[in-house]
C-alpha cells in the first residue's frame, strides 16, 4: 500500500514553514512491512544503533512478536519482561532508567503504556531509543513526550521521540480487535483537538501551525474511511492506523505540544483514570476512553453550533466544589490553575466578537453523527458503560476535567457563555 508518510517532502515542507513555530524535530527512521520482526536485527545494525541494549516488553508483546530475539543475536541483551502493562507509571520509568544504566540502548517491544515508560526513561538518561511496535492503539509513537501517572495522578512529562520506529504490519493486522478499535478511538479524537487548537489560536493567541493541522486532519480523514475495514484482518487499514498515529505524534514533535492530537476530550479521559486509580481500579485502554469521551465532547460542540450569538462573561469557578471533586488530587489541581487561571486574560466581548467563527471551527469537521457511525463501523466503544465508567463519574468528569490543565480549551469556555 503506499504509506502516508513521505519523510522527505515533511522535512523540506516545514523547513519553510511560517507560522512561527521552530520546526526542530528530527524525524525518526521509520520501516513497516510483513515479516519485519524476522529483520529487526539487521535493520538496527543497519542504522548503526547499539548493540548493548536494554530489551523492554510484556509477555503478551513478547508473544506477539515472535522471531524478534531470534533476530537479535548478533546484540547482548538484557531482558525486563512485565506480566502485564496497563499503568504507566513515573516510577516504572524510573526503574528503567536504572536497569538501562549499563546498557548503551533501549528496545520498547510494545505500544501504550511500556513505550510511555521507555520514552520517559530515554529521554532522562540519554540513551537512544528504538520502539517495536505491535498494535495500531495509541498515539504516541513518534511523540516527544509521554503521560504518566504519579501518586495516581496523570501528567505530560518531556519525553523523546524514538530514534527509530519499526512495524511488522502482518502482526499489527493480527493484534487484538479492542486494541485496533482502540487506536481508531485515538484518531477520531483529533477533531476535537483541532477545534480545541483552533479555538485557543483565536482567543489567547496560542501558537499555531495550519500546516501540522493539516497534517493531523489528513491522518484522521484517511483513517475515518477505513473503518469498515478496521476489523479484519487486514494489514492496509492496520497500517493505515499506524501511520496516521504516527503522524500525529510528529505533529506533536514539529510543534513541541499535544496540541495537534489531543484535545478537551484526552484530559477527560485522564480525570476517569486518576479518579478510578483513586478507587484502586484500573481502567479501560487508552484509545477506548478517548473514543467515547470524543462523542461526549463532540456532541456538547455540536449543541453550541447551533447557537447563533453568545453573550459571555468572565470565568466564575466555585473552587471549592472543584477541589471537593478532585479529592486527594485537590493540590495539583490548585497548584495548575493559580495564580493565574488560564481564562484570566480572555476578554469575554471576544468570545462574543468571534462567535461566529468559533462555529466555523465546529462545523469544520466531522459531525458526531458521522464519527458515531464510523466508530461503530470500527468496533469501538461508544458508551461509558462499555468502559466501566458510572453515570455519576461520567457527569463529575465533564463538570471538572477542564481544570486538570493548564490548557483552554471550547470546554472550559461553557461557563463563561450565556446563550
Amino acid at each position: 500500500m503506499k504509506s502516508l508518510i513521505d519523510f522527505e517532502s515533511l522535512k523540506f515542507e516545514f523547513a519553510n514553514c511560517s507560522c512561527g513555530i521552530p520546526h526542530s524535530l528530527v524525524f525518526p527512521y521509520q520501516e513497516s512491512f510483513p515479516g519485519l520482526v524476522h529483520h529487526v536485527g539487521e535493520i538496527l545494525l543497519k542504522q548503526t544503533f547499539p548493540r548493548r541494549l536494554l530489551l523492554v516488553a510484556d509477555c503478551q508483546t513478547l508473544q506477539a512478536s515472535t522471531g524478534i530475539l531470534e533476530s537479535l543475536r548478533e546484540f547482548s541483551l538484557k531482558k525486563q519482561i512485565y506480566e502485564d502493562v496497563r499503568l504507566a507509571e513515573l516510577c516504572e520509568s524510573e526503574r528503567i532508567q536504572q536497569l538501562a544504566s549499563d546498557s548503551d540502548g533501549i528496545l520498547a517491544v510494545g505500544t501504550g503504556s511500556i513505550h510511555d515508560i521507555c520514552r520517559y526513561a530515554a529521554a532522562t538518561i540519554q540513551k537512544p531509543l528504538c520502539l517495536f511496535a505491535t498494535a495500531p492503539s495509541m498515539d504516541g509513537f513518534a511523540s516527544y513526550n509521554a503521560a504518566l501517572t504519579h501518586h495516581q495522578f496523570k501528567e505530560t512529562y518531556a519525553a523523546k521521540t524514538p530514534e527509530i520506529i519499526l512495524a511488522d504490519t502482518t502482526i499489527l493486522a493480527n493484534s487484538p480487535a479492542e486494541l485496533k478499535a482502540a487506536g481508531f478511538g485515538d484518531m477520531v479524537a483529533k477533531y476535537v483537538a483541532l477545534i480545541d487548537w483552533q479555538v485557543a489560536h483565536l482567543l489567547i493567541d496560542e501558537p499555531f501551525c495550519p500546516k501540522v493541522a493539516r497534517l493531523t486532519r489528513m491522518a484522521a480523514d484517511h483513517i475515518m474511511s477505513l473503518a469498515k475495514q478496521l476489523q479484519t484482518v487486514n494489514e492496509e487499514s492496520a497500517q493505515a492506523v499506524f501511520e496516521g498515529l504516527l503522524l500525529t505524534g510528529i505533529g506533536m514533535g514539529l510543534t513541541k505540544t499535544s496540541r495537534p492530537a489531543s484535545g478537551t476530550e484526552h484530559i477527560l479521559s485522564h480525570f476517569w483514570e486518576c479518579q478510578k486509580l483513586l478507587e484502586g481500579k484500573m481502567s479501560d485502554f487508552h484509545g477506548k476512553k478517548v473514543g467515547v469521551a470524543t462523542l461526549l465532547i463532540m456532541k456538547k460542540y455540536a449543541e453550541l453550533a447551533e447557537i447563533e450569538s453568545v453573550s459571555a462573561v468572565p470565568e466564575q469557578c466555585d473552587w471549592k466544589a472543584i477541589y471537593q471533586a478532585y479529592g486527594p488530587l485537590a493540590k495539583q489541581v490548585k497548584a495548575i490553575n493559580f495564580p493565574k487561571t488560564i481564562t484570566k486574560n480572555i476578554d469575554p466581548q471576544k468570545i462574543s466578537d468571534l462567535w461566529p467563527k468559533i462555529r466555523e471551527i465546529i462545523r469544520s469537521v466531522p459531525s458526531v453523527e458521522e464519527i458515531r457511525q464510523a466508530m461503530i463501523d470500527a468496533g469501538c466503544a461508544l458508551t461509558t458503560d462499555e468502559i466501566g465508567i458510572s453515570d455519576t463519574l461520567r457527569d463529575l468528569g465533564l463538570a471538572f476535567h477542564p481544570y486538570m490543565r493548564h490548557r483552554l480549551s471550547l470546554y472550559r469556555l461553557l461557563n463563561m457563555i450565556d446563550a
